[in-house]
């Protein structure tokens, strides 16, 4: 695997990981035929550690943790696909890693990152922006008057 596959892998990963559960339930309810497949690791919830910077560049610290559910399947092709998802949602994991198995297979790929990737790829971007916005228009600005006494 090429340092391009690892990064689109990581790309398709994390869109996988964001999407809603009704968005994959209507995906993989749109494929052509639904794909065999079965658990390598059935879907777990567990925690994990969320680390952050203060002030974003600046010393680590342990934020605290959150729940993330796994899973790993491999397909009647022989792919594998892996998820991790925020929450406690098993059915979105498996449904994320069976994507992940079926964006490896050559003769789904383009078809998937057309439909499916991109698109939600692009919602989550402008779900992100309007964000951004609202947090924006609540900017307050602070500054310091001189008096003129010495």
């Amino acid at each position: 695997m090429t340092t391009d596959d690892v990064a689109a892998r990581q790309r398709w990963m994390g869109v996988l990981a964001r999407t809603p559960l009704p968005r994959l339930e209507e995906a993989f309810a749109a494929l052509p035929a639904p794909p065999a497949y079965e658990p390598l690791r059935r879907p777990e919830i567990g925690s994990a550690l969320v680390r952050a910077r203060a002030g974003g560049s600046g010393q680590r610290f342990n934020m605290g943790e959150m729940t993330v559910t796994r899973c790993s399947v491999r397909t009647s092709d022989g792919m594998v696909g892996h998820a991790y998802v925020a929450g406690r949602s098993r059915r979105k994991a498996e449904l994320a890693a069976v994507f992940d198995a079926l964006l490896q297979t050559p003769r789904l790929h383009r078809q998937l990152l057309r439909d499916l990737i991109e698109p939600q790829a692009e919602a989550l971007a402008a779900a992100r922006a309007a964000r951004v916005a609202e947090a924006a228009a609540t900017r307050v600005e602070f500054f310091t008057m001189v008096r003129g006494e010495d």
